[in-house]
């Protein structure tokens, strides 16, 4: 009896020195964890900073050319972080990035967008560029907000716009051998609901978001889709890094 007493009592010796073992492991690997998030945050700083003293010789010859069209997907909670916002376009505009499409879910940006333009220089809106036939090479940048409303709801009003087309032309009653509906017509029907934007060569995703946010599939067909942690004020230093050497 004693000794199955003492058997019992070492096994739950055992288990309780192994479960303090487990949780001392999981807390020592939660703490290495958030040093290296740390660690890289300061150093992600650091060279943000370094760049902006154009101390780096690797970002002081920048091939812009290679990044036309940027398009941005701003998780909803730093969408309200406008000032984060109008200096990384401050930044981005430096270096000689001329269109950028800025997306959030909720469209914070979208309602933002005069306050937006008010505190870049010469800023105007894609939809104003493409009416007035301004080139998007021009010297001032070229801004386009999108939403989640310019997604699939978008797109319906585009099918819908096509739909009266068809049906004005008179061709319902007749074979149609050739597609009813081509790629450059729902193009031309997308502009005319107001969302007739190029695709982006680069889409950069940051946030706890793990997927575009509902950002238009239509306009990412051969674009590069960058998924970051960071934060808005390190944003450029991932484009840089990413794209731009």
């Amino acid at each position: 009896m004693d000794f199955k007493k003492e058997t019992r009592m070492l096994y739950r010796w055992i288990a309780r020195i192994g479960n303090l073992l487990l949780r001392l492991l999981w807390h020592l690997l939660h703490v290495i964890i958030n040093l290296c998030h740390f660690t890289l945050g300061i150093a992600n700083a650091l060279e943000s900073h370094l760049i902006s003293w154009g101390i780096l010789g690797r970002y002081k010859s920048l091939h812009v050319a290679k990044l036309r069209y940027l398009a941005i997907v701003v998780e909803s909670e730093e969408a309200y972080q406008i000032s984060n916002i109008i200096e990384l376009l401050q930044w981005l505009a430096a270096v000689g990035i001329k269109y950028v499409c800025l997306y959030d879910r909720e469209g914070i940006l979208k309602k933002s967008k005069d306050f937006i333009l008010e505190k870049l220089d010469g800023a105007i809106l894609f939809k104003e560029a493409h009416e007035n036939n301004v080139l998007l090479d021009q010297t001032h940048m070229t801004l386009e907000f999108a939403s989640f409303s310019d997604g699939k709801e978008t797109m319906a009003k585009a099918a819908n716009v096509l739909f009266k087309k068809y049906l004005k032309s008179g061709a319902t009653d007749k074979i149609q051998e050739e597609q009813i509906f081509t790629e450059s017509q729902m193009a031309e029907a997308l502009k005319t609901v107001g969302s007739g934007g190029p695709e982006p060569d680069l889409l950069l995703i940051y946030g706890p978001a793990r997927c575009h946010l509902g950002f238009p599939a239509w306009r990412l067909r051969y674009t590069e889709i960058v998924i970051s942690g960071l934060r808005t004020n390190y944003l450029a230093t991932a484009v840089l890094s990413r794209v731009l050497i």
